[in-house]
């Protein structure tokens, strides 16, 4: 078997740009989830933190292709909270919204992380803002400081 070398970013955020693209609707979650990103962004050393806000989850997708593509920012975190109880067209939501997002990354070369909640209920969505599902919030700025790390890495 030949040999082969393994990277993974770190978690070290010195000097890192970081925009976050949040939406309003179900402003409670949200910004939940935004506190927790900027923690971890703070903790980690994160030189810029710009946090801009959009009225729902389907706007952030072109706000964060252009902050992306605007060569100011190492990484962009989309935050949002989609919840199937309150709006009867979740699928189209929360579909477009993935599928910008992932676009706006591809497009760019620049990470631009899935930070929405696509839940069926609220205690779904408080389950995910630090109860047994883990903070989401944190994890999508650990997750854009991980991806910036590693791409680093590559030619």
């Amino acid at each position: 078997m030949g040999e082969y070398a393994a990277s993974e970013g770190q978690l070290d955020a010195t000097g890192m740009r970081v925009a976050i693209v949040v939406a309003r609707f179900n402003h409670d979650i949200t910004a939940e989830l935004l506190d927790g990103a900027e923690r971890i962004l703070h903790k980690q050393g994160a030189a810029d933190v710009r946090v801009l806000w959009v009225p729902g989850a389907y706007e952030a997708p072109l706000v964060a292709k252009r902050l992306a593509a605007s060569g100011s920012v190492d990484a962009v975190i989309c935050l949002g909270a989609v919840i199937r109880g309150e709006t009867a067209h979740f699928e189209y939501v929360a579909g477009e919204t993935a599928a910008g997002i992932t676009r706006a990354a591809l497009d760019t070369g620049i990470p631009v992380i899935f930070g929405v909640l696509t839940v069926d209920d609220r205690e779904q969505a408080r389950d995910r803002l630090g109860g047994k599902e883990g903070h989401k919030g944190e994890e999508a700025a650990f997750t854009a400081i991980e991806m910036v790390s590693l791409l680093r890495e590559l030619p």
